[in-house]
């Protein structure tokens, strides 16, 4: 009941179009209710004896059902449609909330999620609240009325049978708990099987090059296979109950059915129960144990919705734990100057990935983090755009606690090049102008001109009209760095982040990429990562980074004057 309140809540917003669909509904449930009296009062003639009179009356009653008939198709498709559309607009509204919400989480929320599983839940479950809003609640309320009138109508007709006919709707209703009870687990596993699927397919095509690289296509397909027939097996599991149930409220009613018939002849022979209303009373009979046969879909219908909502609403209530504080203000006039004051950071409780660090960085300076892989040199430039929090410590861009600024503010004044360069599938143009939507097409060039990238781009068939792929898979690893480059530098931030940006690009290309860099130096804070120290040679400072601490810092030269870990670094490195 808890999470039927919290979707009545998320629908509440086109109670217009519900309202016309349950006003609709409930016109058809009358129309319904009306033509049986109508065609009983017609036999009531007909055994009478049909005079001119009675002749006429059938003609005027056959116009209603006419005319009856005729409103039962518009009521139907206003209930229907009405129905739909607001189910449907309520779908597409929670796929945006959900991946809005996901947008916006941590990124520690990402590492124990699957991409596939995360689409289902956006794509795939959302989808069964359609099955709720534009069938459950209208049936239902249907069904109520129809239940409810038909029984009023039985009653006045003969209270003794109609009470008869009330006998099987106790077991019917136990049967549909009980049902409900076994048949949402299984449900909600079919559910996870199939975002386990998606998950699957999801991480098998973004792999397909390594896939076919190495042979592994029967493996793959043979993993997909069991994951496939995983979700089959659920839900088959599901089906059974559901195979079971569905036969036994249809025996149960028609234990109903044959009590009303046996014991509508034995008062129609002692109490002389005349034709008339045993006609009503069979008429009404199929009316009455309509809507509880239905009750077996609406169960069923109900656990698939809400084994699907209960995973869409685990996103949803999943606290931001990176949101910004009460009173935070926007970070105006950005220069550029970091300080990291004794931070102190780990991804898994008890295991420090940094420890202690600090140093500032003025504005218009290079600094350059050094290290072996995993000692955390992106994990502090990732807690500069606070995509993570600092267990301990204070970081501070040009005086202010990054905790007291609006995180829009500051992830604006930053620019991020990663080494796994992600390009959207689009064109060119459209990649570079993503960081500046509204920038003109000289300054796209201008910035690409920057990254050493406008001369290739121009020398292809479409220019920056040349369409990327997806992930940029149309071009090299060297150019589409260098396209990530562009972008960065087309937005203006103050501070710009390279992760291993020329990771990528052959020497040449990485000389003149440097040289771009170095034409940014003291206009720009850089925070640069690199292996290649010839990449960061002119860096203001450069910081060596072992077991998540500082161990050194200084120029290149003072560096190698120290004779320590950077010196060796770059010993190793001439030598290759």
């Amino acid at each position: 009941m808890k999470m039927l309140w919290k979707l009545s809540k998320e629908a509440i917003r086109y109670k217009g179009l519900y309202l016309l669909a349950i006003l609709a509904t409930l016109s058809l449930t009358l129309v319904n209710l009306t033509a049986p009296k109508v065609l009983s009062a017609m036999t009531g003639i007909v055994e009478k004896g049909v005079d001119e009179a009675g002749l006429a009356q059938i003609r005027n009653l056959t116009m209603i059902l006419i005319a009856l008939y005729f409103s039962r198709i518009l009521f139907r498709f206003l209930s229907n449609y009405m129905a739909h559309k607001a189910a449907w607009y309520l779908v597409g509204d929670l796929r945006t909330r959900t991946y809005d919400k996901l947008e916006r989480m941590h990124l520690g929320f990402f590492h124990d999620k699957q991409t596939g599983d995360l689409m289902s839940r956006i794509v795939n479950d959302t989808r069964d609240f359609e099955l709720l809003y534009a069938h459950m609640i209208p049936e239902s309320i249907t069904n109520i009325v129809t239940f409810l009138g038909v029984l009023i109508i039985l009653l006045s007709i003969n209270m003794k049978l109609a009470l008869i006919t009330c006998a099987p709707i106790p077991f019917i209703l136990l049967s549909g708990i009980i049902f409900a009870k076994k048949v949402r687990p299984y449900f909600r596993v079919s559910q996870a099987k199939m975002g386990e699927l998606n998950g699957k397919l999801q991480d098998n095509l973004s792999g397909i090059h390594e896939i076919q690289s190495f042979g592994r296509e029967e493996y793959e397909t043979e993993r997909v296979n069991e994951k496939n027939f995983a979700q089959v097996r659920a839900m088959l599991n599901a089906l059974r109950i559901s195979a079971v149930f569905h036969p036994s409220v249809e025996f149960i009613s028609s234990i109903g059915t044959i009590l009303v018939v046996g014991f509508g002849g034995w008062l129609a022979y002692s109490e002389g129960l005349n034709v008339e209303d045993i006609v009503a009373f069979l008429l009404y009979l199929s009316l009455f144990y309509q809507p509880v046969t239905g009750l077996a879909n609406l169960v069923e219908n109900m656990q698939q919705s809400l084994a699907g909502a209960e995973r869409v609403a685990m996103i949803l209530d999943t606290p931001c734990e990176i949101q910004d504080r009460p009173g935070a203000q926007d970070l105006k006039n950005c220069e550029g100057d970091i300080t990291f004051d004794h931070v102190s950071f780990s991804y898994i409780e008890g295991t420090p990935v940094l420890e202690d660090v600090s140093f500032h960085c003025r504005p218009g300076e290079m600094l350059a983090l050094v290290g072996p892989t995993g000692v955390g040199k992106t994990t502090i430039t990732q807690l500069i755009s606070r995509f993570y929090e600092p267990d301990q410590g204070t970081i501070r861009i040009d005086g202010n606690d990054i905790q007291d600024v609006t995180l829009e503010s500051l992830r604006k004044n930053i620019s991020i090049v990663l080494q796994d360069t992600f390009l959207f599938n689009g064109t060119i143009a459209e990649n570079i102008s993503y960081a500046r939507p509204d920038a003109a097409m000289e300054e796209i060039r201008e910035a690409a001109r920057t990254a050493n990238i406008d001369r290739e781009i121009m020398a292809m068939p479409d220019g920056y009209e040349t369409e990327t792929g997806e992930r940029g898979i149309k071009l090299s690893g060297g150019q589409k760095q260098r396209i990530a480059i562009a972008r960065a530098v087309l937005r203006r931030s103050p501070i710009i982040v390279l992760d291993e940006a020329t990771a990528a690009v052959d020497v040449e290309t990485e000389a003149q990429i440097r040289n771009a860099i170095n034409n940014l130096t003291g206009k720009r804070t850089i925070i640069a990562i690199a292996h290649r120290l010839s990449t960061i040679r002119t860096a203001d400072q450069i910081l060596v980074i072992e077991d998540g601490r500082i161990k050194e810092r200084g120029t290149h030269e003072e560096l190698l004057k120290l004779g320590g870990s950077y010196a060796h670094m770059n010993d190793i490195q001439k030598t290759e």
